[in-house]
């Protein structure tokens, strides 16, 4: 009983290096690994009795096929090839082992990367007969885009090329020519014979040149403490643990960082900060907690935290965006549909997120971009997003746990595509939406062939008005608001037909699940601008009101508007003005951070070159400012409508 317990503890103290295989169908990826195990005598005897038997029945010499250790399934046997994932574990006295021997069919190439997607380590393998083939381009492409820090090119079967010296450096600077252009950190070569076992335990006698460490020295040395990010600390929220009334505990991974009793914390995407009271796991409490670690977290306060939540230092946050571009390997039996909202899936969140844009897609041969199109199954692009909640996220190359996502048919539940998401300039210096987003879907754009059977000029004659926009824009408390409404009760008396769309009202109802995020202010201005479009085609008049302080956002609303039809008004106050006179504590609260994208304190006001109106709020009183307007629609023939007869309304008035 002391001899097992003793193994147990030194068991628990070896570090685990999770490996996969890689490379084209018949290279012995399979026969590698049963190699491998073999000859470190990690099979049992009952198993390998077994193996003797269904080797001696299928062949007709006494060697064991050593493939069939990991090739299980059924087909994989009559086959000969490797159709699914099959994951090995096993142990030497230096290190502990998790194997995921992937397949090397190009139809399986999903398959390969959902095992290489956790690896620390990729054995890409390469028959010294072809050399370096296009599945292999293919697998060390995908081995680079997930982030695997270490990759070892073994070259197999050099037993069939007389363990030839200038086939392996052959085949060495070949690959080193494409490796060049990848991501590769760490890249080793190791040529072996796993049929013979040459250099896969033990090294080879026969081949003398090679200087290096058989497989297995590689294996059992090669680092992998720099591996875990400890520095960003990142703890998705997978599950709040509430067993009674007098605790409330915060279940999930550390995905990166550590952990500490103590430390301060700042709970996304709330914003609330607090200390952590305890770190538990069921073993009893622990001092700190680091990758991969389970744990349950206490807090000091009681914060409205849930699943898909973030725990993070206060000064070391991950971005919160709903616009992302990733790399995505598509890995559906369906090509990409840029019309369906896929699922997706990233850290312990799950929401919907909709493709804006395919930027470009690799050709994995040369590396180069092609023409973007669909992405199709095995297919590798760059793609543009945006997801209906934001997610917490980091750039892959920064933190893989924070850094991938899946997407998921939402009809069949299967995993559509892999993602990677990229690291690239904020959200605030990209156009406020991409063109693509802008585009109406050609499957929506064709409808059903009815047509509106009344045309703006008859619907403009009927109201004597033409439908516009006035959209007010300035700094929170500037005096919009009142000059909006009160332009709304003249022109209601004068017999216009206006609407008023405030923004404070629509983030009430319609935009309620936005926040205040440069991408949730994008997508405020855009759903604000098509209701304005929509409102102006029935042949109403709109008055907007909303602080869009960017540019950009002012230039996409006019877009989607139609810039005939967007008349902007800018509504001129010193910023000072307005927090004198503001009385919902807004500026207070963002002075002191309590909240943050509020323009004029955290984020600047960019005012328009040249606005349809420009009226200085801190000196023109309401009244004043809506003559102002009112004699500008006049002159401009927009209301009273020139087309419609009705030009003395405003004059009698």
């Amino acid at each position: 009983m002391a001899d097992i317990e003793e193994f147990l503890r030194q068991n628990e103290r070896k570090d685990l290096l999770r490996f996969a295989t890689a490379g084209s169908i018949d290279d012995g990826k399979s026969t590698l690994i049963g190699r491998l195990l073999h000859d470190s005598r990690n099979v049992y005897e009952d198993h390998l009795a077994s193996l003797r038997r269904i080797s001696k029945e299928r062949a007709s010499d006494e060697k064991i096929d050593l493939a069939l250790l990991t090739d299980g399934l059924r087909a994989e046997r009559e086959q000969g090839i490797t159709i699914d994932v099959a994951y090995r574990y096993f142990s030497t006295p230096r290190r502990k082992f998790i194997i995921a021997d992937t397949p090397g069919h190009e139809q399986y190439t999903r398959n390969m990367a959902t095992g290489a997607s956790t690896a620390n380590l990729a054995l890409i393998l390469v028959d010294a007969r072809n050399g370096v083939v296009t599945q292999t381009r293919r697998h060390a492409f995908i081995a680079s885009l997930l982030g695997v820090p270490h990759i070892a090119l073994v070259v197999n079967k050099m037993d069939l090329v007389g363990y030839s010296e200038e086939a392996f450096q052959a085949i060495r600077q070949e690959f080193e020519a494409f490796a060049a252009r990848l991501n590769i950190v760490d890249l080793r070569f190791v040529p072996v014979s796993a049929l013979r076992g040459d250099n896969v335990v033990s090294r080879s006698s026969k081949m003398r040149w090679y200087n290096g460490p058989s497989l297995l020295e590689l294996l059992e040395t090669i680092y992998i403490g720099g591996d875990h990010n400890l520095i960003d600390l990142r703890y998705p929220v997978q599950y709040v643990l509430r067993p009674h009334m007098d605790f409330r505990g915060y279940a999930g991974t550390v995905a990166s960082g550590i952990i500490r009793a103590g430390d301060e914390i700042l709970a996304l995407p709330s914003m609330k900060t607090s200390r952590v009271k305890s770190i538990t796991t069921w073993d009893g409490e622990l001092n700190e907690a680091f990758p991969p670690m389970s744990v349950a977290v206490t807090l000091e306060d009681e914060l409205d935290v849930g699943r898909g939540d973030m725990l993070t230092h206060i000064h070391n946050r991950p971005r919160m965006e709903r616009r992302f571009e990733a790399m995505v390997v598509w890995m559906g039996d369906a090509p990409m549909d840029m019309n369906t909202a896929y699922y997706i899936k990233h850290t312990t969140q799950v929401t919907r997120a909709r493709i804006d844009e395919v930027i470009y897609r690799v050709d994995v041969n040369t590396l180069k971009r092609i023409e973007a199109a669909p992405l199709r199954l095995n297919e590798t692009g760059r793609v543009a997003f945006t997801s209906l909640r934001p997610l917490l996220h980091d750039p892959y190359t920064k933190n893989r746990a924070t850094g991938s996502f899946i997407l998921i048919d939402p009809v069949s539940n299967a995993t559509a595509a892999a993602g990677m998401i990229i690291d690239r300039e904020p959200v605030e210096q990209m156009p406020a939406r991409p063109a693509a987003a802008l585009a109406v879907p050609s499957v929506i754009a064709a409808g059903d062939g009815a047509a509106p059977l009344l045309r703006e000029r008859e619907r403009a004659a009927r109201y004597g008005q033409r439908p516009v926009t006035l959209w007010l824009t300035g700094l929170a408390s500037c005096g919009k608001k009142e000059i909006a409404y009160l332009l709304d009760e003249k022109l209601f008396q004068l017999g216009a037909v206006c609407v008023v769309l405030d923004g404070l009202k629509m983030r009430l109802g319609l935009d309620r699940e936005l926040d205040f995020s440069p991408e949730g202010m994008a997508e405020h201005i855009r759903r604000a601008a098509e209701t304005a479009r929509i409102l102006n085609e029935s042949g109403l008049m709109v008055i907007g009101v909303f602080v869009s302080p960017l540019a950009s956002l002012r230039r996409m609303a006019a877009d989607i508007v139609g810039n005939e039809r967007f008349l902007e008004v800018f509504v001129d106050a010193p910023v000072e003005w307005c927090a004198e006179r503001d009385s919902s504590g807004l500026y207070r609260r963002a002075r002191s951070g309590e909240l943050r994208g509020v323009a004029g304190v955290d984020i600047p006001y960019e005012p328009s070159a040249s606005p349809y109106l420009r009226i200085r709020g801190d000196r023109t009183e309401p009244a004043e400012a809506v003559e102002l307007i009112l004699s500008r629609l006049r002159q401009d023939g927009i209301f009273p409508c020139v087309e419609s007869g009705r030009k003395d309304a405003i004059g009698k008035n």
